[in-house]
């Protein structure tokens, strides 16, 4: 046959209730420790890399700061995470800045670098909206678990682990666009 375009075939379509891990989503900006296989480190914003003269609220610099601990105990690989506290978004009642990492199944409290933290993991187990919804009126309830006595967080990520994707929820204003009032 000529002239056939490429055939496409439908995807497969994941089962929705299966695993999910569901964390809470921190109000900072997206970051990234980037380790390359040559040992270099760099650090990126959400859109670029940044440097300590060309930063986003001083994670390139902190980067360089801790680059010694971040390549050995991060290894290579691109580390994404949220850099939050104080003068970033909510702040959280914080006097510090802090970088937590994204990556809950490879990184825990007690396996992370010591100037890392890691997002708060609030529920995993089967994906069910009745669940979902439980674990956020528990974050509205108690507030933040990742900065304690914070009473206004910004809501959750769910990870579903069949499909790979992420999904979120805020508390405040989840059915706008990012940015509408």
């Amino acid at each position: 046959m000529t002239d056939v375009p490429e055939f496409k075939p439908f995807p497969s379509i994941t089962r929705l209730v299966r695993g999910c891990v569901v964390t809470e989503k921190i109000d900072g900006t997206n970051a990234c420790v980037y380790v390359l296989e040559d040992g270099r480190v760099l650090a990126q914003s959400r859109t670029r890399y940044i440097t300590p003269e060309d930063d986003n609220y001083g994670f390139a610099r902190w980067v360089k700061d801790h680059e010694e601990v971040l390549r050995t105990g991060l290894g290579p690989g691109q580390h994404f995470g949220e850099w939050w506290g104080a003068g970033i978004q909510r702040r959280y009642g914080l006097t510090e800045k802090r970088f937590s990492l994204f990556n809950t199944s490879r990184w825990t409290d007690d396996v992370r670098p010591a100037c890392c933290h890691v997002v708060p993991v609030l529920y995993s187990g089967p994906f069910s909206t009745e669940t979902i919804s439980a674990t956020m009126e528990g974050l509205r309830f108690h507030g933040s678990i990742a900065a304690p006595g914070f009473m206004h967080p910004e809501g959750i990520v769910v990870f579903h682990s069949a499909s790979g994707i992420l999904q979120k929820m805020t508390i405040d204003k989840n059915d706008g666009h990012k940015g509408a009032a």
